[in-house]
Formats: structure tokens, C-alpha cells, sequence
């Protein structure tokens, strides 16, 4: 049984007040290209469809015409809903669909029923599990004691009573501990989102959205495709790609990635203004890619971004490293900012206009408070 692995497409995205909806279609058609080569049995996209729950028309147009594509190749689909998404607008038509070899996930309600595929190994069972939090479940099984994510999704596969004795996948969007981070990601306060990596121990492979860089979880059987574009600076130094996942008899599975080349490259670029306005400095290099340029001239140039704009049209952010930023600490102090969780922001506020760190007590008090404001999101 082979399947292709995608998530976190994030339709409709903008980075910088950068529309990538031109780089999405794309990409799209090169991971149509991939599937035709390598002819899988499967799709299965992990959540993050779009980038809002109420994405723009454009976006929706996108998406509507991916899946078309797909289900022309006579493929089984699986979609999930993310984080980001409207469970309601992922299941709709999910009925209708189905017949179709386009499975979408229902709102969670409790029950998940696999849909069965055969090889001539046997049954491959796939579950779909939509983004959940601790309230969804504790919805559903009020006698159940949840009171993490772990408890909740722990909960969730065991109610799906899962037959160990023959092949599973799993399909989730979930922060799984130990994966790596990036600043595009939208994460909870202290890494209360956690779910243990053990409670996925029924499943022969589980293929995981909501973390941006491609990366196993102890092993390639627990993995994030990762996104298959670049959606901030801190993921330039990514490689994106396409998972493919093959599972043979009971217990054999091979894992592999097709790299993907986007449209535009985000990549950072570094220099004083003369260095990088020089022309042989430019000329022959993808001046079309999007860039953060960081100018080590000690003295602000006026008008620098419109006027590096004139040779690299691209430009999402433009930033200082001299004498004067290094002392105020303000290199890279966004991503910094972007790095720290809810709780650490608020400590470091609190320390600075009271002189005093938090105590144990009333760091427990405001950990608790953000906890409850992070579940109760919509």
C-alpha cells in the first residue's frame, strides 16, 4: 500500500503581507506531477487545508480544483481538518463524497470509523482524526478523566478500538512531544498542547500535520510531512517535500521523501546596502526569491526597502545588524519574541514593571488561566 503524505497547505496564506496563492497553484501542480510518477494508492492531507477556518473564495477555488484532479486519478483521498480549519466547512458533502474515493473528515462526535483498503497483504485500516482539544473529547465521554492532550487523543484512539493484529494508519493533526518548532506555526502557552508519542502505539504508521519541518517522531512510523512551501524565515533552511509512505506485510514499512522546488525560494540575504546593490553581487542569482535582508551599515538608509525593492522585487523584511541594534538586542528580537510562549512573555513583563519574577503560585495561577484561554478558542 503506498500513500503520498501532504499537510498543512495553508491555502489563502499570506507572509508578509504577501499574497502565496500564486506559489500554492504551483506547488499543487508539482505534487500532481509526483503522484502520477510514483502511481499511490492513496492521498492523505493531515489538516490545514487553509490557512483561516473562513478562507478567502480564491483559496477555496484552489482547493476545490486539487481535489478534483486527485479524484480524477482514481485515487483514495483522506483530508482532515487542522487547527486552522473549520471542521464544519472540511466535512461538508463528506457523505456525497465518499463515493467518490474522498474521505473528509466528519466533526469529531466521538466515533471514528476507519475506512478499510485492500492490498494483497490484506486490509490497511485509516482512521482519520481530525484537530481536537481536551473539551471535544471530554464532550463526548464526561465520564472519562481529561485533563491534557494527551489524556484527550489517548482517549479518542482508544474508543476506536483499534485491531492491532493487522495494519493501521492513522491520520491526525496533533503537536506530538519532541517535534521541532517554527515561527508560522500557531502554538500553546508552555507546551500544554503536548500528546505523548505512546499513545499512537496501535498504528503502523501515523502521518501527522500541524508542525512546518518534514521530521520523524523516535521513528519514521510517527511523522509530519511538514508544509510544502516555506511560510517564514525560519524555515529557509528547510528542504520541502513530498512523503511517500509504503506499507508491505505486518510490520514493514518504507518511508521516503520526493523533494519539492517552489516557485520562489525564501532565503535570507546578508550584506551592507553598497555590497548588495553592486551589480556583480546580484547579477546571475534569483533576485525574484523572497527575502529578509539584513544591511550591517551603521547609519539607516533612507527609503532602503522601495529602493532594494527596484533590484529584488521580493522583499517581505528588511533589518538592521550594526553596533546600535546588537546593544538594544533587536537582532532577530522577533523571532525571538516568536520563539518564547504566552507564559515567559508575560514573566518577562512582569519582572520588568515589578522588579520581581513571578512566584511558584502565581506562575501556577496565570499557566491555568492562559491553559483555559488557549482550550477555549475557536
Amino acid at each position: 500500500m503506498k500513500l503520498i503524505h501532504l499537510s498543512d497547505l495553508h491555502l489563502g496564506k499570506r507572509v508578509n503581507e504577501f499574497s502565496m496563492l500564486e506559489d500554492q497553484r504551483d506547488i499543487l501542480e508539482k505534487i500532481l506531477d509526483i503522484i502520477d510518477r510514483e502511481e499511490p494508492d492513496a492521498v492523505i492531507l493531515a489538516g490545514d487545508i487553509y490557512d483561516k477556518p473562513v478562507p478567502p473564495a480564491e483559496a477555496v477555488q484552489l482547493f476545490d480544483d486539487f481535489l478534483y484532479s486527485l479524484a480524477r486519478r482514481d485515487l483514495q483521498i483522506f483530508v482532515i481538518s487542522g487547527n486552522h480549519d473549520s471542521p464544519e466547512r472540511i466535512a461538508f458533502g463528506s457523505r456525497l463524497l465518499n463515493r467518490s474515493g474522498v474521505h473528509l473528515s466528519p466533526v469529531y462526535h466521538g466515533e471514528v470509523e476507519p475506512v478499510v483498503l485492500e492490498d494483497r497483504y490484506g486490509p490497511v485500516r485509516i482512521y482519520m482524526l481530525p484537530f481536537i482539544k481536551p473539551t471535544h473529547v471530554r464532550r463526548c465521554f464526561p465520564e472519562e478523566e481529561i485533563e491534557s492532550y494527551t489524556d484527550a487523543v489517548r482517549t479518542a484512539i482508544r474508543k476506536m478500538g483499534v485491531d492491532r493484529s493487522t495494519r493501521n494508519v492513522l491520520v491526525t493533526h496533533q503537536f506530538v512531544t519532541g517535534a521541532t518548532r517554527s515561527e508560522s506555526e500557531e502554538t500553546s502557552v508552555g507546551g500544554s498542547d503536548n500528546v505523548d508519542a505512546q499513545v499512537f502505539d496501535d498504528f503502523d504508521y501515523v502521518a501527522l500535520g500541524h508542525i512546518h519541518g518534514p521530521q520523524n517522531i523516535d521513528s519514521e512510523r510517527i511523522r509530519y510531512c511538514g508544509t510544502p512551501l516555506k511560510y517564514s524565515f525560519s524555515e529557509a533552511g528547510h528542504i520541502k517535500s513530498v512523503t511517500v509512505a509504503e506499507l508491505a506485510e505486518k510490520g514493514t514499512l518504507r518511508v521516503r521523501t520526493v523533494p519539492l522546488v517552489p516557485k520562489h525560494d525564501m532565503r535570507a540575504l546578508r550584506g551592507s546596502y553598497m555590497e548588495l546593490t553592486a551589480r556583480p553581487n546580484y547579477i546571475g542569482t534569483a533576485v525574484e526569491d523572497y527575502l529578509h535582508i539584513i544591511l550591517t551599515d551603521e547609519e539607516e538608509i533612507p527609503e532602503a526597502m522601495n529602493r532594494l525593492r527596484v533590484i529584488y522585487p521580493n522583499v517581505m523584511k528588511l533589518s538592521y545588524d550594526n553596533q546600535r541594534t546588537r546593544s538594544l538586542n533587536l537582532v532577530g528580537g522577533a523571532e525571538e519574541v516568536e520563539r518564547k510562549s504566552p507564559l515567559e512573555l508575560f514573566g518577562e513583563l512582569y519582572e520588568k514593571q515589578n522588579g520581581t519574577r513571578l512566584s511558584e503560585e502565581q506562575t501556577a495561577y496565570v499557566t491555568e488561566l492562559i491553559e483555559n484561554i488557549w482550550e477555549d478558542r475557536t
